[in-house]
């Protein structure tokens, strides 16, 4: 074939390709118009959407911040429970509204999802029985108060604070830093610690040969003073009397009550402020005690002590 009869084939291509349906769209300035237009408007859509966020979770603080001054209030644990709940509401009614928008700019027809999707959710709905428990579960435990945000509870084998309630799910963190999730509808016993004042237990351990009433009183003494020093006690320590007697101890127990959740401070405190004042007054608490002796000493002892026996007879 020649160079003539080849460029006149694919002068033949190349125009067929321009007269072509796609190429004309491809080729059309206001395709790529619209396209420029529809991702501002995307772009523009997904800045609202963050600038919203942040202001109505402003907004929520700031009115919680206002409620806590007025004479009707909740509890801070209410509060804050009610405030996460809020924003994570907040959350999901901004992003809908977002995706709704963003489809309706690519020109699908949000009406007709909408629709659609009502029957595929009424359909799903009959085999999601779980999730529309744990919503259900989830807004009886925050109706009826039954933990806050910043309570202390224990659910099945997990033990810490509440991070956050969820309308499906609840948020446990322990003390050594695990995170704990559950969804509401599994959260069937829950044991909170947060709601009424917390029983430190302490334990004294006092020698034998001292004097137990004058260790008693000391520590009556003590004790009196101690609310005046440690707000976290409600009232004066008690002291019960001897609790036990040990192999090498008389046991003296302790009991005080403390604002929920710190008992084991106080009860920390109370040792320490115990043992200054035991040794203030020069009563010994007891400590492990061994004898040694060594065999060679006995075999010397023998013979003396049948030495003896012989000179009495």
């Amino acid at each position: 074939m020649s160079a003539k009869n080849t460029k006149t084939t694919v002068d033949e291509t190349i125009e067929t390709i321009k007269q072509s349906d796609t190429a004309k769209k491809l080729i059309d300035n206001e395709l790529w118009l619209s396209l420029g237009t529809g991702a501002l408007k995307i772009v523009a859509i997904m800045v609202i959407t963050y600038i919203a966020l942040r202001l109505g979770r402003s907004a929520i603080r700031n009115v919680f911040k206002v409620r806590s001054r007025s004479p009707l209030k909740f509890t801070e644990r209410r509060e804050a429970t009610l405030s996460k709940l809020l924003e994570n509401v907040l959350t999901y009614v901004i992003y809908f509204i977002s995706l709704m928008t963003i489809l309706s700019t690519l020109d699908i027809d949000v009406k007709g999802l909408i629709a659609g999707a009502g029957i595929v959710g009424l359909a799903v709905g009959f085999g999601a029985q779980n999730l529309v428990r744990d919503i259900i579960t989830g807004f009886f435990i925050i109706f009826e108060d039954q933990f806050s945000v910043g309570d202390y509870v224990r659910i099945g084998s997990a033990e810490g604070t509440v991070e956050e309630i969820g309308l499906r799910t609840t948020k446990i963190k322990s003390w050594t830093g695990e995170l704990h999730i559950f969804p509401n509808g599994n959260v069937t016993e829950v044991t909170n610690f947060s709601i009424h004042n917390s029983i430190a237990v302490v334990d004294v351990s006092i020698a034998y040969e001292e004097n137990i009433e004058e260790a008693e009183k000391v520590m009556q003494e003590l004790l009196l003073a101690l609310p005046q020093k440690y707000e976290d006690l409600v009232n004066p320590p008690e002291l019960l009397g001897v609790q036990t007697l040990g192999a090498s101890d008389v046991v003296i127990r302790i009991v005080a009550e403390t604002v929920p959740m710190r008992h084991w401070y106080m009860a920390r405190m109370i040792r320490k402020e115990v043992k200054l004042c035991l040794d203030a007054h020069g009563i010994e608490i007891p400590f492990p005690r061994m004898v040694m002796y060594s065999r060679k000493d006995e075999e010397e002892i023998h013979p003396r002590e049948k030495q003896r026996r012989l000179e009495s007879e």
